[in-house]
């Protein structure tokens, strides 16, 4: 499994990448679950870690507006992210999911061919009124995304655990998987949650949380991020 840990600002970045993270992930806690960052914020982070590491950035949580998402992709890429990353927010069906995604991908990948497109579903998607993840592998699959991921939309506390059990997980990755997608999970992913992890084995878990020390709005701690990976 990789790490990828999700900084607001270069501070942060320096921290996750000292700390041992395979991928700096930018983002913006106060837009949402997947919140923009600006995309100066993204070069700042790619000239502070010296691109040693991929650099993944969100785009938002989206709602269906296949427009303003792929320019925003485009945005994301052209920035230098290597992974962007999209949160099907309020999605009602897969046809609106196809839709924004093939858009979206087709945005990254016209740009740039060797960029990853990401795209993230709910754990609690009936709080939010979205699609379930568990159909995410099937159409990230058929618009070409590179990797599928799930997230919790609503960050009160509450784990991906809290939603979904670990046999709903374990089919999301293994089916993802027979059809050729990167797998990532994150969700309030706690130090007592890397049994079950390892169990499932996604390729690459996301945490922002648990390094800041239980408070998603506090800073993240390089020891923590040092103490996640080795327990990993």
């Amino acid at each position: 499994m990789k790490l990828l840990v999700s900084p607001i600002n270069t501070t942060e970045a320096k921290a996750a990448l000292d700390g041992g993270a395979d991928i700096v992930d930018v983002k913006n806690p106060k837009e949402g679950s997947l919140g923009a960052n600006f995309p100066w914020m993204i070069r700042a982070v790619i000239e502070t870690i010296e691109s040693k590491k991929p650099v993944s950035a969100t785009i938002g949580d989206f709602n269906f507006k296949p427009g303003t998402a792929s320019l925003a992709a485009l945005g994301a890429a052209a920035s230098g992210a290597d992974y962007i990353k999209i949160g099907l927010y309020d999605i009602q069906t897969t046809d609106q999911a196809e839709e924004l995604l093939s858009n979206v991908v087709r945005s990254i990948k016209g740009y740039d061919s060797n960029k990853f497109a990401v795209a993230a579903a709910y754990a609690d998607y009936r709080r939010i009124n979205s699609i379930s993840p568990l159909l995410l592998p099937e159409v990230g699959a058929k618009v070409s995304a590179d990797v599928v991921m799930i997230d919790t939309g609503i960050k009160d506390g509450r784990s991906l655990f809290e939603f979904m059990s670990e046999e709903e997980l374990t089919r999301f990755v293994d089916d993802a998987r027979d059809l050729g997608l990167t797998t990532a999970l994150a969700g309030t992913i706690k130090f007592e949650d890397l049994d079950v992890l390892r169990r499932i084995n996604p390729d690459i878990l996301g945490i922002r949380g648990v390094v800041c020390g239980g408070d998603r709005n506090d800073e993240i701690k390089q020891e923590l991020v040092e103490e996640f990976k080795s327990k990993m």
